[in-house]
């Protein structure tokens, strides 16, 4: 424990001093197209990932890059970490994502995320946020961009009941584009809500696509599945049985109910 105190430590460091230059060194591509922002967050994407395997050992393996479309597709991936938001860009060099509005008031980060051509959304109203998010999607199609987004709005603990909003089967009902499905097992190794960071492996798998034009119920939980069983499918490669955690989830929630009860 005392080597992932010290190793974690280090890590938030290095990164911190790491995002601060590439940060700083992104206001450069302010005057040129959103294809030079995009370009300077890969390379720090890619450092930010490379510093994360060095210093805290969590090796990364992925599969099914195959699967991965040439064109526009909606990106629909596991939550578990903040790890996933930069390993992306590495994947579809013309990202859009999807990110809560907030982001925008974060020094330099925001401003980079709209100069980038990103899409915000106001969570606290429903029907704006389907229509700003509606627009900016087809107009990342329009440009030949994949979309990036997590279907279940936030991250989610390693083996936490699934908790997926139907948002993302109206935004792929707007567009008429694949969908790619991927799951992993990043919060094994970089797990939310904690400064700890684990030497275990990341697993990653770009899931066979779903194609276009679904009715979106069905589409919804066909996505779902692919997600859950897969990540479920890597998780347990890793060492980690994510039915335990569900059960124990379970019997807390049936113990505080049991508690208001009385």
């Amino acid at each position: 424990m005392p080597l992932i105190i010290f190793r974690s430590a280090l890590f938030h460091v290095l990164f911190y001093i790491h995002c601060t230059f590439w940060f700083l060194f992104a206001i450069l591509a302010w005057p040129f197209p959103s294809r030079a922002m995009m370009a300077v967050a890969r390379f720090w994407a890619a450092g930010s990932i490379y510093l994360h395997e060095l210093v805290t050992g969590a090796r990364v393996e992925v599969r099914g890059m195959e699967n991965i479309p040439s064109n526009s597709a909606l990106v629909a991936a596991k939550h578990q970490s903040a790890w996933e938001t930069m390993a992306l860009l590495l994947f579809f060099p013309k990202a859009t994502y999807i990110f809560k509005r907030e982001l925008l008031w974060v020094p330099l980060f925001g401003w980079h995320l709209l100069k980038a051509e990103q899409v915000p959304i106001d969570r606290g109203d429903r029907n704006k946020a389907m229509a700003s998010i509606t627009r900016g999607v087809r107009l990342a199609v329009e440009r030949a961009r994949q979309v990036v987004i997590f279907p279940e709005g936030t991250r989610r603990k390693v083996g936490a009941k699934p908790a997926y909003r139907f948002g993302v089967a109206r935004i792929y009902g707007a567009t008429s584009i694949p969908c790619l499905p991927v799951a992993m097992t990043s919060g094994l190794a970089w797990p939310r809500n904690t400064l700890l960071h684990f030497p275990r492996r990341i697993l990653v798998e770009f899931l066979p696509t779903i194609p276009p034009d679904l009715d979106s119920s069905d589409f919804h939980q066909r996505m779902q599945d692919a997600i859950e069983t897969g990540t479920n499918r890597l998780l347990i490669e890793a060492g980690f049985d994510p039915s335990k955690i569900q059960r124990a989830d379970h019997q807390r929630e049936s113990a505080g109910r049991s508690q208001d009860k009385a």
